[in-house]
Protein backbone atom coordinates (compact mmCIF):
# COMPACT_ATOMS: atom_id res chain seq x y z
CA UNK A 1 0.00 0.00 0.00
CA UNK A 2 1.33 3.66 -1.09
CA UNK A 3 1.16 6.67 1.01
CA UNK A 4 1.93 9.73 0.40
CA UNK A 5 3.35 11.72 3.10
CA UNK A 6 3.25 15.31 2.40
CA UNK A 7 3.81 18.44 4.46
CA UNK A 8 0.63 20.39 4.42
CA UNK A 9 0.59 23.22 6.40
CA UNK A 10 1.39 24.84 10.04
CA UNK A 11 -0.23 23.79 12.76
CA UNK A 12 -0.65 25.85 15.95
CA UNK A 13 2.61 25.98 18.20
CA UNK A 14 4.17 24.79 15.24
CA UNK A 15 7.00 26.16 12.64
CA UNK A 16 6.51 27.42 9.75
CA UNK A 17 5.00 25.24 6.69
CA UNK A 18 7.50 24.05 3.83
CA UNK A 19 6.27 21.45 0.89
CA UNK A 20 8.45 18.32 0.70
CA UNK A 21 8.07 15.84 -2.10
CA UNK A 22 5.91 12.61 -1.35
CA UNK A 23 7.30 10.08 0.14
CA UNK A 24 6.04 6.08 -0.19
CA UNK A 25 5.70 4.61 3.44
CA UNK A 26 5.55 1.29 2.02
CA UNK A 27 8.74 2.07 -0.10
CA UNK A 28 10.61 2.24 3.42
CA UNK A 29 9.88 -0.96 4.07
CA UNK A 30 13.26 -3.25 4.88
CA UNK A 31 15.18 -0.05 4.19
CA UNK A 32 18.78 -0.90 5.37
CA UNK A 33 19.86 1.24 8.03
CA UNK A 34 23.41 1.60 7.19
CA UNK A 35 25.86 1.16 10.80
CA UNK A 36 27.99 4.16 9.81
CA UNK A 37 24.53 6.99 10.34
CA UNK A 38 25.47 5.46 14.19
CA UNK A 39 27.52 7.28 16.06
CA UNK A 40 27.95 4.17 18.57
CA UNK A 41 28.95 0.28 17.51
CA UNK A 42 26.49 -1.58 15.89
CA UNK A 43 26.38 -3.56 12.68
CA UNK A 44 23.76 -2.20 11.03
CA UNK A 45 20.09 -2.22 11.38
CA UNK A 46 17.00 -2.53 8.92
CA UNK A 47 13.00 -1.45 8.67
CA UNK A 48 11.28 -4.52 9.27
CA UNK A 49 7.84 -3.64 8.74
CA UNK A 50 5.66 -0.76 7.57
CA UNK A 51 1.45 0.00 8.44
CA UNK A 52 -0.10 3.33 7.66
CA UNK A 53 -2.25 4.12 10.71
CA UNK A 54 -5.72 6.54 11.48
CA UNK A 55 -6.37 7.40 15.03
CA UNK A 56 -8.29 9.98 16.74
CA UNK A 57 -5.94 11.77 18.85
CA UNK A 58 -6.75 14.75 21.28
CA UNK A 59 -10.13 14.94 19.27
CA UNK A 60 -7.86 15.32 15.52
CA UNK A 61 -7.71 12.53 13.42
CA UNK A 62 -4.00 11.81 12.29
CA UNK A 63 -2.57 9.52 9.58
CA UNK A 64 0.41 8.33 9.52
CA UNK A 65 3.16 6.26 8.75
CA UNK A 66 4.04 3.13 11.32
CA UNK A 67 7.79 2.42 10.77
CA UNK A 68 9.03 -0.79 12.45
CA UNK A 69 13.05 -1.35 12.55
CA UNK A 70 15.61 -2.96 14.72
CA UNK A 71 19.06 -2.47 15.16
CA UNK A 72 21.71 -5.29 15.09
CA UNK A 73 24.27 -5.19 18.11
CA UNK A 74 28.27 -5.92 17.57
CA UNK A 75 27.60 -8.88 20.14
CA UNK A 76 25.69 -11.61 18.55
CA UNK A 77 24.64 -12.79 22.13
CA UNK A 78 22.94 -9.45 22.56
CA UNK A 79 19.54 -8.60 21.66
CA UNK A 80 18.47 -6.25 18.99
CA UNK A 81 17.20 -2.63 19.68
CA UNK A 82 13.57 -2.55 18.60
CA UNK A 83 12.57 0.50 17.55
CA UNK A 84 9.08 2.49 15.68
CA UNK A 85 8.85 5.84 14.37
CA UNK A 86 5.27 7.46 13.69
CA UNK A 87 5.97 9.74 10.77
CA UNK A 88 2.65 11.57 10.45
CA UNK A 89 0.87 13.28 7.53
CA UNK A 90 1.80 17.10 7.56
CA UNK A 91 4.98 16.96 9.04
CA UNK A 92 5.86 20.17 11.19
CA UNK A 93 9.49 19.74 10.82
CA UNK A 94 9.96 18.72 14.59
CA UNK A 95 11.02 15.42 15.96
CA UNK A 96 10.21 13.77 19.58
CA UNK A 97 11.77 10.66 21.35
CA UNK A 98 9.88 9.39 24.21
CA UNK A 99 11.71 7.78 27.22
CA UNK A 100 10.88 4.43 29.15
CA UNK A 101 10.03 3.02 32.34
CA UNK A 102 11.27 0.40 34.73
CA UNK A 103 13.83 -1.82 33.01
CA UNK A 104 12.06 -0.76 29.82
CA UNK A 105 11.84 -4.03 26.82
CA UNK A 106 8.91 -2.35 25.35
CA UNK A 107 8.28 0.32 22.73
CA UNK A 108 6.63 3.37 24.64
CA UNK A 109 3.33 4.49 22.99
CA UNK A 110 3.90 7.09 20.16
CA UNK A 111 0.52 8.12 20.12
CA UNK A 112 0.87 9.11 24.29
CA UNK A 113 1.41 12.51 25.63
CA UNK A 114 4.50 13.34 27.70
CA UNK A 115 4.98 13.03 31.36
CA UNK A 116 2.63 14.99 32.70
CA UNK A 117 1.16 16.16 29.62
CA UNK A 118 -2.45 18.01 29.68
CA UNK A 119 -5.81 16.57 28.50
CA UNK A 120 -6.49 19.62 27.15
CA UNK A 121 -3.89 19.79 24.73
CA UNK A 122 -2.73 17.80 21.74
CA UNK A 123 -0.51 15.02 22.43
CA UNK A 124 3.08 15.45 19.80
CA UNK A 125 2.03 13.23 17.37
CA UNK A 126 -1.57 14.83 17.03
CA UNK A 127 0.42 18.19 16.38
CA UNK A 128 2.09 16.49 13.59
CA UNK A 129 5.70 15.30 14.90
CA UNK A 130 7.24 12.93 13.91
CA UNK A 131 7.84 10.34 16.98
CA UNK A 132 10.59 7.59 17.86
CA UNK A 133 11.24 5.44 20.89
CA UNK A 134 13.14 2.49 20.90
CA UNK A 135 12.76 -0.34 23.75
CA UNK A 136 16.23 0.29 24.99
CA UNK A 137 17.84 -2.97 23.44
CA UNK A 138 16.27 -6.15 24.78
CA UNK A 139 12.41 -7.50 24.58
CA UNK A 140 10.84 -8.16 28.15
CA UNK A 141 9.45 -11.00 29.08
CA UNK A 142 5.62 -11.75 29.19
CA UNK A 143 5.99 -13.85 32.32
CA UNK A 144 7.43 -11.18 34.37
CA UNK A 145 5.30 -7.93 35.19
CA UNK A 146 5.37 -4.89 32.79
CA UNK A 147 9.03 -3.21 33.31
CA UNK A 148 10.59 -5.66 35.83
CA UNK A 149 12.07 -7.79 33.84
CA UNK A 150 16.28 -7.34 34.41
CA UNK A 151 17.25 -10.42 32.75
CA UNK A 152 18.71 -8.55 29.75
CA UNK A 153 21.30 -7.79 32.50
CA UNK A 154 23.89 -10.77 31.89
CA UNK A 155 25.34 -9.02 28.51
CA UNK A 156 27.25 -6.73 28.61
CA UNK A 157 26.26 -4.95 25.49
CA UNK A 158 22.56 -4.49 26.60
CA UNK A 159 23.07 -3.48 30.25
CA UNK A 160 25.14 -0.64 28.53
CA UNK A 161 22.04 -0.20 26.07
CA UNK A 162 20.03 0.14 29.20
CA UNK A 163 22.02 1.50 31.99
CA UNK A 164 24.54 3.74 30.08
CA UNK A 165 21.95 4.62 27.52
CA UNK A 166 23.53 3.55 24.43
CA UNK A 167 20.73 2.62 22.99
CA UNK A 168 19.04 5.77 23.36
CA UNK A 169 21.82 7.16 20.86
CA UNK A 170 21.96 4.64 18.17
CA UNK A 171 17.82 5.13 18.41
CA UNK A 172 18.10 8.09 17.97
CA UNK A 173 20.88 8.13 14.83
CA UNK A 174 18.57 5.67 13.23
CA UNK A 175 15.56 7.13 13.23
CA UNK A 176 16.97 10.82 12.15
CA UNK A 177 18.20 8.62 9.27
CA UNK A 178 14.86 7.04 8.42
CA UNK A 179 13.15 10.53 8.76
CA UNK A 180 15.33 12.12 6.32
CA UNK A 181 14.70 9.63 4.05
CA UNK A 182 11.10 9.67 4.62
CA UNK A 183 10.90 13.26 4.10
CA UNK A 184 13.75 14.38 2.54
CA UNK A 185 14.65 17.05 4.89
CA UNK A 186 15.91 16.61 7.89
CA UNK A 187 14.07 17.83 11.26
CA UNK A 188 14.37 21.29 12.40
CA UNK A 189 14.21 20.48 16.05
CA UNK A 190 15.20 17.08 18.09
CA UNK A 191 13.28 16.61 21.64
CA UNK A 192 13.22 13.89 23.94
CA UNK A 193 10.69 13.38 26.90
CA UNK A 194 10.05 10.70 29.70
CA UNK A 195 9.27 10.11 33.07
CA UNK A 196 11.04 7.76 35.85
CA UNK A 197 13.76 5.59 33.71
CA UNK A 198 12.48 7.39 31.07
CA UNK A 199 13.43 10.95 33.04
CA UNK A 200 17.02 9.16 33.77
CA UNK A 201 17.42 8.80 29.92
CA UNK A 202 15.99 12.37 29.47
CA UNK A 203 19.02 13.40 31.33
CA UNK A 204 21.29 10.83 29.89
CA UNK A 205 21.14 12.08 26.49
CA UNK A 206 21.47 15.89 28.03
CA UNK A 207 24.39 14.75 29.61
CA UNK A 208 26.30 12.28 27.09
CA UNK A 209 25.17 13.89 23.63
CA UNK A 210 24.92 17.47 24.38
CA UNK A 211 24.00 18.42 20.86
CA UNK A 212 21.26 15.20 20.00
CA UNK A 213 18.29 17.30 21.56
CA UNK A 214 17.61 21.15 21.16
CA UNK A 215 15.07 20.66 24.26
CA UNK A 216 14.71 18.00 27.09
CA UNK A 217 11.46 17.04 29.46
CA UNK A 218 12.69 15.29 32.64
CA UNK A 219 10.16 13.66 34.64
CA UNK A 220 10.86 12.15 37.89
CA UNK A 221 14.04 10.85 37.02
CA UNK A 222 16.02 8.07 38.58
CA UNK A 223 19.22 9.24 37.40
CA UNK A 224 21.20 7.29 40.53
CA UNK A 225 19.70 4.52 39.40
CA UNK A 226 22.47 2.27 40.92
CA UNK A 227 22.29 4.23 44.56
CA UNK A 228 18.39 3.82 44.66
CA UNK A 229 18.81 0.48 43.90
CA UNK A 230 20.72 0.08 47.22
CA UNK A 231 18.41 2.14 49.00
CA UNK A 232 15.44 -0.06 47.83
CA UNK A 233 17.22 -3.10 48.90
CA UNK A 234 17.91 -1.52 52.08
CA UNK A 235 14.23 -1.10 52.02
CA UNK A 236 13.38 -4.85 50.98
CA UNK A 237 14.75 -6.30 53.94
CA UNK A 238 13.66 -4.13 56.56
CA UNK A 239 9.96 -4.26 55.45
CA UNK A 240 10.35 -8.26 55.29
CA UNK A 241 11.38 -8.43 59.05
CA UNK A 242 8.77 -10.20 61.32
CA UNK A 243 5.79 -7.64 61.92
CA UNK A 244 7.55 -4.44 60.33
CA UNK A 245 5.10 -4.58 57.01
CA UNK A 246 2.26 -2.21 57.33
CA UNK A 247 -1.00 -3.17 55.40
CA UNK A 248 -3.06 -1.28 53.37
CA UNK A 249 -5.40 -0.30 56.30
CA UNK A 250 -2.06 0.91 58.09
CA UNK A 251 -0.68 2.66 54.63
CA UNK A 252 -4.14 4.78 54.68
CA UNK A 253 -4.15 5.51 58.25
CA UNK A 254 -0.23 6.75 58.12
CA UNK A 255 -1.50 9.10 54.98
CA UNK A 256 -4.71 10.42 56.68
CA UNK A 257 -2.66 11.14 60.03
CA UNK A 258 0.01 12.99 57.79
CA UNK A 259 -2.55 14.80 56.00
CA UNK A 260 -4.27 15.93 58.81
CA UNK A 261 -1.37 16.64 60.39
CA UNK A 262 0.64 18.89 57.59
CA UNK A 263 -2.16 19.93 55.02
CA UNK A 264 -2.97 23.36 56.86
CA UNK A 265 0.94 24.74 56.43
CA UNK A 266 0.33 26.25 52.97
CA UNK A 267 -2.65 28.25 54.36
CA UNK A 268 -5.34 25.84 53.13
CA UNK A 269 -6.86 22.17 53.47
CA UNK A 270 -7.37 21.23 50.18
CA UNK A 271 -5.67 17.43 51.15
CA UNK A 272 -2.51 18.59 48.92
CA UNK A 273 0.75 19.47 51.17
CA UNK A 274 2.27 22.40 49.21
CA UNK A 275 4.95 23.11 52.17
CA UNK A 276 6.00 19.61 51.68
CA UNK A 277 9.61 20.64 53.17
CA UNK A 278 7.76 22.28 56.41
CA UNK A 279 5.65 18.91 57.48
CA UNK A 280 7.16 17.32 60.18
CA UNK A 281 5.14 14.40 60.90
CA UNK A 282 6.28 11.47 63.70
CA UNK A 283 5.58 7.91 63.48
CA UNK A 284 5.52 7.59 66.77
CA UNK A 285 2.12 9.38 67.49
CA UNK A 286 0.90 6.63 66.04
CA UNK A 287 2.30 3.94 68.37
CA UNK A 288 0.22 1.10 69.89
CA UNK A 289 0.56 0.89 73.63
CA UNK A 290 3.11 -1.28 74.87
CA UNK A 291 4.45 -1.39 71.23
CA UNK A 292 2.84 -4.43 69.67
CA UNK A 293 0.80 -4.78 66.93
CA UNK A 294 -2.66 -4.24 68.40
CA UNK A 295 -4.48 -3.92 64.91
CA UNK A 296 -5.31 -1.16 62.08
CA UNK A 297 -5.77 1.44 64.18
CA UNK A 298 -2.18 2.00 65.13
CA UNK A 299 1.66 1.31 64.17
CA UNK A 300 3.45 -1.23 66.21
CA UNK A 301 7.69 -0.70 66.59
CA UNK A 302 8.29 -2.80 64.12
CA UNK A 303 6.20 -0.57 61.42
CA UNK A 304 7.10 2.54 62.90
CA UNK A 305 10.90 1.52 62.51
CA UNK A 306 9.77 0.62 59.36
CA UNK A 307 8.07 3.61 57.82
CA UNK A 308 10.75 6.04 59.35
CA UNK A 309 13.61 4.41 56.94
CA UNK A 310 11.25 4.45 54.23
CA UNK A 311 11.22 8.39 55.06
CA UNK A 312 14.25 9.27 55.78
CA UNK A 313 18.01 9.21 53.90
CA UNK A 314 20.54 5.75 53.21
CA UNK A 315 24.11 5.98 53.31
CA UNK A 316 26.24 3.40 52.61
CA UNK A 317 29.70 2.86 54.99
CA UNK A 318 32.03 2.63 51.46
CA UNK A 319 33.05 3.95 48.68
CA UNK A 320 31.43 2.92 45.47
CA UNK A 321 32.98 4.65 41.96
CA UNK A 322 30.73 7.03 40.96
CA UNK A 323 30.82 9.17 44.00
CA UNK A 324 27.16 9.05 45.16
CA UNK A 325 27.45 8.23 49.22
CA UNK A 326 23.36 7.86 49.61
CA UNK A 327 19.83 8.38 48.86
CA UNK A 328 17.42 10.62 50.41
CA UNK A 329 14.71 8.42 51.13
CA UNK A 330 10.69 8.66 49.54
CA UNK A 331 8.40 11.44 51.84
CA UNK A 332 6.09 8.93 52.56
CA UNK A 333 5.46 11.16 55.98
CA UNK A 334 5.34 14.39 53.31
CA UNK A 335 2.14 13.39 51.57
CA UNK A 336 2.52 10.65 49.59
CA UNK A 337 -0.72 9.30 48.67
CA UNK A 338 -0.89 5.69 50.38
CA UNK A 339 -4.11 5.17 48.32
CA UNK A 340 -1.81 3.54 45.58
CA UNK A 341 0.17 1.46 47.79
CA UNK A 342 1.58 -0.60 44.58
CA UNK A 343 4.50 1.59 43.93
CA UNK A 344 5.25 2.48 47.44
CA UNK A 345 4.73 -0.42 50.10
CA UNK A 346 2.89 -2.72 47.92
CA UNK A 347 0.43 -4.75 49.40
CA UNK A 348 2.25 -7.58 51.18
CA UNK A 349 5.51 -7.72 52.52
CA UNK A 350 8.91 -8.33 50.62
CA UNK A 351 10.01 -12.30 50.71
CA UNK A 352 11.70 -15.16 48.29
CA UNK A 353 10.70 -15.79 45.70
CA UNK A 354 9.61 -11.94 45.52
CA UNK A 355 5.56 -11.72 45.32
CA UNK A 356 4.02 -9.85 42.60
CA UNK A 357 2.13 -8.03 45.44
CA UNK A 358 4.73 -6.68 46.67
CA UNK A 359 6.07 -3.00 46.08
CA UNK A 360 7.35 -1.87 42.77
CA UNK A 361 10.67 -1.18 44.66
CA UNK A 362 11.15 -4.50 45.94
CA UNK A 363 10.38 -6.40 42.88
CA UNK A 364 13.22 -4.64 40.76
CA UNK A 365 15.78 -5.00 43.71
CA UNK A 366 14.81 -8.73 43.52
CA UNK A 367 15.39 -8.53 39.53
CA UNK A 368 18.47 -6.18 39.95
CA UNK A 369 20.32 -8.21 42.48
CA UNK A 370 19.64 -11.23 39.77
CA UNK A 371 20.79 -10.06 36.70
CA UNK A 372 22.68 -7.38 37.17
CA UNK A 373 24.75 -7.81 40.46
CA UNK A 374 25.48 -11.34 40.56
CA UNK A 375 24.30 -12.52 37.18
CA UNK A 376 22.85 -15.79 39.13
CA UNK A 377 19.03 -15.83 38.50
CA UNK A 378 18.84 -18.35 41.51
CA UNK A 379 20.32 -15.87 44.18
CA UNK A 380 18.19 -14.41 46.77
CA UNK A 381 17.73 -10.89 46.82
CA UNK A 382 17.96 -11.41 50.54
CA UNK A 383 21.58 -12.23 50.23
CA UNK A 384 23.20 -9.25 49.41
CA UNK A 385 23.01 -6.70 52.50
CA UNK A 386 23.30 -3.23 50.55
CA UNK A 387 25.20 -2.05 54.41
CA UNK A 388 27.87 -4.41 53.62
CA UNK A 389 28.00 -6.19 50.79
CA UNK A 390 31.02 -8.28 51.22
CA UNK A 391 32.23 -9.81 47.69
CA UNK A 392 30.18 -8.06 45.80
CA UNK A 393 31.49 -4.50 46.37
CA UNK A 394 33.81 -3.86 43.81
CA UNK A 395 30.97 -5.25 41.30
CA UNK A 396 28.67 -2.51 42.83
CA UNK A 397 31.43 0.24 42.84
CA UNK A 398 31.77 -0.56 38.86
CA UNK A 399 27.74 -0.75 37.99
CA UNK A 400 27.48 2.61 39.77
CA UNK A 401 29.78 4.11 36.36
CA UNK A 402 27.06 2.74 34.88
CA UNK A 403 23.96 3.30 36.58
CA UNK A 404 24.66 6.47 38.43
CA UNK A 405 24.36 9.02 35.37
CA UNK A 406 25.53 11.57 37.85
CA UNK A 407 27.24 14.56 35.59
CA UNK A 408 26.06 17.83 36.55
CA UNK A 409 28.21 19.84 34.06
CA UNK A 410 25.59 20.91 31.72
CA UNK A 411 27.71 23.32 29.84
CA UNK A 412 27.98 21.79 26.95
CA UNK A 413 24.23 21.07 26.56
CA UNK A 414 23.45 24.53 27.64
CA UNK A 415 26.22 25.90 24.99
CA UNK A 416 24.67 24.12 21.84
CA UNK A 417 21.59 25.94 22.59
CA UNK A 418 19.90 23.02 24.55
CA UNK A 419 16.81 23.77 26.99
CA UNK A 420 15.86 21.37 29.93
CA UNK A 421 12.93 21.27 31.91
CA UNK A 422 12.60 19.40 35.48
CA UNK A 423 9.59 18.21 36.56
CA UNK A 424 9.27 15.84 39.87
CA UNK A 425 5.56 15.63 41.64
CA UNK A 426 6.08 16.41 45.72
CA UNK A 427 4.28 13.15 46.94
CA UNK A 428 6.26 10.78 44.73
CA UNK A 429 6.00 7.20 46.18
CA UNK A 430 9.02 5.32 43.48
CA UNK A 431 11.65 7.56 42.46
CA UNK A 432 12.56 10.61 45.48
CA UNK A 433 11.72 13.77 44.35
CA UNK A 434 14.34 15.03 46.82
CA UNK A 435 17.00 13.53 44.68
CA UNK A 436 16.01 15.59 41.51
CA UNK A 437 16.36 18.50 43.82
CA UNK A 438 19.60 17.36 44.86
CA UNK A 439 20.73 17.03 41.14
CA UNK A 440 19.09 20.83 40.52
CA UNK A 441 21.15 21.76 42.93
CA UNK A 442 24.52 20.33 42.25
CA UNK A 443 24.15 21.85 38.59
CA UNK A 444 23.76 24.87 40.37
CA UNK A 445 26.74 24.44 42.52
CA UNK A 446 28.66 23.73 39.78
CA UNK A 447 27.15 26.41 37.00
CA UNK A 448 25.93 29.25 39.22
CA UNK A 449 22.28 29.88 39.80
CA UNK A 450 22.11 32.93 36.95
CA UNK A 451 24.04 30.56 34.47
CA UNK A 452 21.53 27.64 35.46
CA UNK A 453 18.34 29.83 34.58
CA UNK A 454 19.13 30.66 31.01
CA UNK A 455 18.73 27.06 30.25
CA UNK A 456 17.34 24.75 32.74
CA UNK A 457 13.81 25.06 34.92
CA UNK A 458 12.32 22.73 37.66
CA UNK A 459 9.29 22.63 38.98
CA UNK A 460 8.08 20.70 42.20
CA UNK A 461 4.62 19.73 41.99
CA UNK A 462 2.63 19.32 45.22
CA UNK A 463 0.46 16.35 46.03
CA UNK A 464 1.62 14.90 42.65
CA UNK A 465 2.60 11.10 42.66
CA UNK A 466 4.47 8.88 40.32
CA UNK A 467 3.55 9.75 36.77
CA UNK A 468 -0.24 9.85 37.91
CA UNK A 469 -0.53 6.62 38.83
CA UNK A 470 -4.09 5.89 40.81
CA UNK A 471 -5.82 8.65 42.66
CA UNK A 472 -2.99 10.58 43.65
CA UNK A 473 -3.65 14.07 46.10
CA UNK A 474 -3.40 16.28 42.72
CA UNK A 475 -3.03 14.69 39.16
CA UNK A 476 -0.53 16.91 37.60
CA UNK A 477 -1.12 18.36 34.28
CA UNK A 478 0.85 21.03 32.62
CA UNK A 479 1.84 21.74 28.76
CA UNK A 480 5.62 22.32 29.27
CA UNK A 481 5.90 20.87 25.31
CA UNK A 482 5.12 24.47 24.23
CA UNK A 483 6.73 26.16 26.75
CA UNK A 484 9.60 24.26 25.61
CA UNK A 485 8.67 25.07 22.34
CA UNK A 486 8.99 28.70 23.10
CA UNK A 487 12.21 28.90 24.45
CA UNK A 488 14.02 26.57 21.98
CA UNK A 489 12.41 28.40 19.38
CA UNK A 490 12.18 32.06 20.33
CA UNK A 491 14.18 32.11 23.21
CA UNK A 492 11.49 32.87 25.87
CA UNK A 493 11.68 30.86 28.98
CA UNK A 494 8.10 29.50 30.66
CA UNK A 495 7.01 32.65 32.83
CA UNK A 496 4.51 31.52 35.79
CA UNK A 497 3.46 28.76 34.57
CA UNK A 498 -0.10 27.17 35.54
CA UNK A 499 -0.97 23.03 36.43
CA UNK A 500 -3.84 21.61 36.09
CA UNK A 501 -5.52 19.25 38.89
CA UNK A 502 -6.96 17.16 36.12
CA UNK A 503 -8.87 15.06 38.49
CA UNK A 504 -10.54 17.97 40.68
CA UNK A 505 -10.81 20.84 37.98
CA UNK A 506 -8.10 23.12 40.06
CA UNK A 507 -5.15 24.45 39.78
CA UNK A 508 -2.10 25.81 41.34
CA UNK A 509 0.90 27.98 39.96
CA UNK A 510 3.69 25.62 39.21
CA UNK A 511 6.76 27.24 41.21
CA UNK A 512 10.26 27.23 40.24
CA UNK A 513 12.63 24.96 43.23
CA UNK A 514 12.48 25.73 46.03
CA UNK A 515 9.27 28.13 45.90
CA UNK A 516 6.42 26.20 46.77
CA UNK A 517 2.18 27.63 46.53
CA UNK A 518 0.85 29.71 49.33
CA UNK A 519 -2.83 30.21 49.40
CA UNK A 520 -3.17 34.19 49.85
CA UNK A 521 -6.73 34.23 49.58
CA UNK A 522 -10.02 33.73 47.23
CA UNK A 523 -10.64 30.34 45.49
CA UNK A 524 -8.74 27.70 46.42
CA UNK A 525 -9.40 26.02 43.57
CA UNK A 526 -7.66 28.89 41.31
CA UNK A 527 -3.82 28.99 41.01
CA UNK A 528 -4.72 33.10 40.77
CA UNK A 529 -5.16 32.34 44.82
CA UNK A 530 -1.97 31.53 45.71
CA UNK A 531 1.52 32.47 45.43
CA UNK A 532 4.80 31.10 45.13
CA UNK A 533 6.75 31.56 48.33
CA UNK A 534 10.13 30.21 49.38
Amino acid sequence: MLVTLVLAGAIAGTGPATAHPAVECAGLDQLKIPASVMSLPTTGGRVTSTSVKTSVLSGVTITYCQVDASISPVDPAAPEIKMRLALPHGWNRQAMMFGGGGYNGTIPDLTANVPFGPADQPVPLARRYAMFAGDSGHQQNPAVPPSLDGSFGANDEALHNFAAGDALKKTRDASLFLIRHAYRAKPAEVYFAGGSTGGREALVVAQRWPEAFDGVISAYPAWNNLSEALYLGYLTQILAQPGAFPGVEKQKLLYDSVINACDGLDGVRDNVISNERGCHFDPRTLRCPGGADTGPGCLSDAQVTAVTAMSTSFEWPYRIASGETGYPGFPFLSGADMRTPFLGFGTTPPADPMPVTSGYGMQYWNQWVKHFLTRDPGHSAFAVDPRDPGKWRERISYLSTIQDRNNVDLRPFARAGGKLILLHGAADELVSHRSTSDYYQRVQQKLGAHSTGTFLRYYLVPGANHANVGAPAFAAGWDSLSALESWVRKGQAPVRPIVTDASRDRTLPLCEFPYWPKYRAGDPGTASSFACTR
